[in-house]
């Protein structure tokens, strides 16, 4: 499995607030600010998106992050699927499984 640009940037950007908690402070105040400096690119946002850090690093809370609800009404199955789901077995791991949290904001790059 290939690690995307999002997921290379999410990694840095933990880690630095692991290290840094100046630029921990910075980035829940601030996170699109403080992340334009750490990279030292502009962030584009998509439109109508907002970018939230919330500072889960208590080890004594439990944090649970509710992913956007998928939407299944408009997925069309390849003939490999249909097979499978003629057969009786859940669409759960064709459609929607398993799930592995990373992070959920496409961002992309401004060239200064």
């Amino acid at each position: 499995m290939e690690i995307t640009q999002e997921q290379k940037l999410y990694g840095q950007i933990v880690q630095k607030a692991w290290e840094d908690a100046t630029f921990k402070a910075e980035l829940v105040a601030n996170p699109l600010s403080a992340i334009e400096k750490l990279i030292g690119q502009k962030l584009n946002l998509p439109q109508g998106k907002t970018l939230l850090v919330r500072d889960q690093t208590d080890e004594g809370t439990v944090y649970i992050n509710l992913p956007t609800k998928v939407n299944t009404e408009d997925v069309e199955l390849n003939e490999e699927q249909l097979e499978t789901v003629a057969g009786g077995s859940s669409l759960w791991p064709i459609i929607i499984g398993p799930w592995v949290p990373t992070p959920t904001f496409p961002i992309t790059t401004v060239e200064k």
